[in-house]
């Protein structure tokens, strides 16, 4: 997993338009990501059985619960995700949960026809939480 979040840190840090994103809903931030899988390292992909392709997609989330100002630790939660291209047609993106140490974080893997627009609808349920969150946002993926 450290392989995957260091991955994903530098790909984020290097490349501005992989800038992952949150929203937060109370007291917990939801981060949420979708790249090509053409983008991941062989070895990345390799020990999380992800197949390298411009045609395959990664979508990672995490949610995280702040317990203290400025303080915010990794929760486990149910996460449903949904993916709809500028066609509308819809797909289901089956979530896995990866846990390493404190880390928490939930990848699915989907299909994609670049050039085109992704519509991503995920629904997160932390643990324990009486309340689903719903996160919306949109991707480009290019050739």
């Amino acid at each position: 997993m450290k392989i995957l979040i260091a991955a994903l840190l530098l790909l984020f840090s290097t490349a501005p338009v992989f800038a992952a994103q949150m929203v937060t809903f109370g007291k917990y931030q939801v981060h949420y990501n979708a790249i090509s899988t053409a983008y991941l390292a062989p070895s990345v992909a390799r020990n999380y059985h992800i197949d390298r392709s411009k045609s395959r997609l990664l979508l990672t989330i995490s949610v995280l619960r702040r317990d203290h100002p400025g303080i915010t630790r990794a929760v486990p939660a149910t996460v449903e995700a949904n993916a709809a291209n500028m066609s509308d047609q819809l797909q289901m993106i089956d979530m896995r949960e990866i846990k390493e140490g404190t880390a928490i974080y939930y990848i699915g893997v989907g299909r994609v026809t670049p050039p085109d627009t992704l519509t991503f609808h995920v629904t997160v349920t932390p643990k324990g939480a009486k309340t689903s969150h719903p996160v919306k946002f949109q991707h480009q993926f290019y050739e």
